[in-house]
C-alpha cells in the first residue's frame, strides 16, 4: 500500500512539474502534454481544464474529451506535418495548445497565434468544413509576424484596385465568409476583403490545402507570386 501511494505521489509531483514547466514557457494555465514526440518537433499541448490569459483577461478556451481530441490530432498533426523543423524554427512555432470554443473578447475565433511565445492556440471545434485550412491560416499569421518586412501590407495592398480600401481590423468588417469564390476579382473569400494580412493568410491556405480556384485571375495571381517569392526568402526549400 505504502509503495503505491508513493507511485501515485511520484506520478502527481511530476505532473504538477511538467504544468508548471509549460506555464514559464508559455504563460498558459492548466495545460499538459499531449504529444511531444513529433518529427518536426512541435509540441502538442491540450487544455485540462478551462483557461483564461491575455492582459485583459480576454481570451478563453475550455477542455475537450479525449475521443474530440483523439479524432481531431489526428488531421492537426497530419496538416502541420507538412511544416519542417527547419522551416517551423525559423518562423518561431514550436507549440500547438490544444482546446474549444476558443475566443477573444467574446467573439469566436479559428486559432491565436503568438510568434513571442512560439505557440498557436487551436480550436478543435471550428467549422469542419473549413477547418483544415483554417490551421494553415493561422500558421501564416505566425509567418506574417515574424516576417513583417518580407510581407509588406503596403506592397500587399498595392496589388489591389486602386478603388479598394481594406477595413481598420478583421473585426470591424462583416466580411466574414470563407467559401471560395468561384470567380476570385483578386479576392479568395469574402475574409480576405478584410484586411491585408488576412488576405495573405487567407492565399496561403488556399495554396497549403490545394484548393485553389480553378480560374485565377492576374490580381490574384501576383498575390500568390508574392506568397510564394517571400516564403522563398524564408526557406528555399519550403515546398507548397
Amino acid at each position: 500500500m505504502k509503495l503505491f501511494k508513493f507511485i501515485l505521489l511520484y506520478l502527481f509531483l511530476i505532473s504538477s512539474a511538467q504544468a508548471d514547466t509549460i506555464y514559464q514557457l508559455i504563460k498558459i494555465p492548466n495545460l499538459e502534454i499531449y504529444n511531444i514526440k513529433t518529427a518536426n518537433n512541435l509540441r502538442y499541448l491540450y487544455a485540462k481544464q478551462p483557461f483564461t490569459i491575455g492582459i485583459d483577461n480576454n481570451i478563453n478556451c475550455y477542455n475537450s474529451s479525449k475521443e474530440d481530441l483523439e479524432q481531431k490530432y489526428k488531421i492537426i498533426e497530419k496538416n502541420f506535418d507538412r511544416y519542417s523543423q527547419s522551416f517551423l524554427k525559423k518562423i518561431n512555432l514550436k507549440y500547438i495548445v490544444l482546446c474549444e470554443d476558443l475566443s477573444i473578447s467574446g467573439i469566436n475565433t479559428a486559432g491565436i497565434p503568438d510568434n513571442i511565445m512560439k505557440t498557436l492556440i487551436v480550436d478543435i471545434k471550428f467549422n469542419n468544413k473549413y477547418f483544415e485550412r483554417v490551421l494553415h491560416h493561422e500558421v501564416f499569421h505566425i509567418i506574417n509576424d515574424t516576417y513583417k518586412d518580407i510581407f509588406d501590407k503596403k506592397t500587399w495592398s498595392s496589388l489591389n484596385p486602386n478603388n479598394f480600401n481594406y477595413a481598420k481590423c478583421s473585426t470591424c468588417t462583416e466580411k466574414i465568409g470563407l467559401d471560395t469564390y468561384s470567380k476570385t476579382n483578386g479576392f479568395i473569400t469574402e475574409y480576405s476583403k478584410s484586411t491585408a494580412s488576412e488576405d495573405m493568410a487567407e492565399v496561403f491556405s488556399h495554396l497549403m490545402h490545394g484548393n485553389l480556384p480553378k480560374a485565377i485571375d492576374p490580381i490574384l495571381q501576383k498575390k500568390i507570386d508574392f506568397i510564394k517569392s517571400g516564403l522563398s526568402q524564408i526557406d528555399e526549400n519550403f515546398n507548397l
